[in-house]
């Protein structure tokens, strides 16, 4: 059994609560005090649909069946995914709802100048929870933590009330997560919550569960499971099904885990897998990784960390600055 998965196991008395929001358990985001559901709403899918109503049917469906953990970024689909979401959180749905979004400006004034821009797409003076998007090379942190840069700006605007939380993400190589958190450290800054990929394949190659997790345990920062199906690559393998992909996430320490949901079919199918979730025992798990082990060798299933196509912010400079 992995390092990560005997820290799931041993933590699981705090994350398994039996507490719940309508279908799903909620569980704690690392010292925050907060509770999310263990299912979180990923914000790229919920833009993809030809017809906004669509969007805000799939989002508004979500958060009555018990989903509060909101995944957004200023730049997924142009904005559109914040614009569709803020729309759909009118009504009453914004006070549901823990909202994350992330930004990717490097400097300050950028940073500064996204951080509104998504407020006013989500229609909201506040996020719970703003993250820095994309450590994806190893020189990420640098510019984030030097002076005008953009921890500056996320400082001043938690600050001014306009967000609560301050997390990063990244889906490259654990290497690039631990050198953000020694970077933080430096600074005498810790993280809130930490956003990475945990999967069947992730923990044969290039593990995050592996290599991160566990100090983010130590460190009682929230863990944000993503990519729990490879962006669907997974499935493509033939070694597990959909519902045993988020089972396994789930059995990790996670405070949720955003699931990429871009129909209302998906959203059953992600809400089902919440709901009968089971802490997995040592056999169950081992199991599952021997059956994994073969595809998941040369990372074939997780492009992501590989193939600087899946780098937005590669193929964008300017949004990084």
């Amino acid at each position: 059994m992995t390092l990560a998965a005997s820290a799931a196991l041993s933590t699981a008395p705090a994350l398994w609560s039996a507490e719940a929001q309508n279908e799903l358990p909620l569980r704690p985001l690392g010292r925050t005090g907060e509770k999310v559901s263990a299912l979180g709403l990923g914000g790229y899918h919920i833009g993809t649909q030809r017809e906004e109503e669509l969007s805000l049917r799939i989002i508004r469906a979500a958060i009555d069946r018990g989903i509060t953990f909101m995944d957004n970024c200023w730049d997924y689909n142009d904005g559109e995914s914040e614009v569709r979401m803020g729309k759909a959180l009118r009504d009453g749905y914004r006070q549901k709802v823990f909202l994350m979004t992330k930004i990717d400006g490097r400097s300050k004034a950028l940073a500064a100048k996204q951080i509104d821009e998504s407020l006013k797409r989500l229609q909201t003076d506040r996020v719970d929870l703003l993250q820095f998007h994309e450590i994806v090379r190893r020189t990420d942190p640098d510019p984030i933590f030097a002076p005008g840069g953009a921890m500056e700006a996320v400082q001043e605007a938690k600050r001014a009330g306009k967000l609560r939380f301050i997390g990063f993400t990244g889906h490259k190589d654990p290497a690039f997560h631990l050198r953000m958190l020694a970077v933080a450290a430096e600074h005498k800054f810790r993280f809130d919550a930490v956003q990475l990929p945990l999967n069947v394949m992730d923990a044969h190659f290039r593990s995050f569960e592996q290599q991160v997790v566990p100090q983010l345990v130590k460190e009682g920062i929230g863990v944000l499971g993503m990519k729990s199906l490879g962006f669907g690559a997974i499935l493509g393998s033939r070694t597990v099904s959909a519902i045993e992909c988020l089972h396994y996430a789930l059995n990790l320490p996670t405070s949720t885990v955003i699931a990429g949901i871009d129909s209302l079919k998906i959203l059953d199918q992600a809400v089902e897998a919440a709901r009968t979730f089971k802490p997995m025992s040592p056999e169950q798990v081992s199991a599952l990784l021997a059956r994994t082990a073969k595809a998941a060798a040369s990372g074939d299933y997780e492009q992501f960390k590989t193939d600087t196509g899946f780098d937005s912010t590669t193929r964008n400079p300017l949004w990084t600055g």
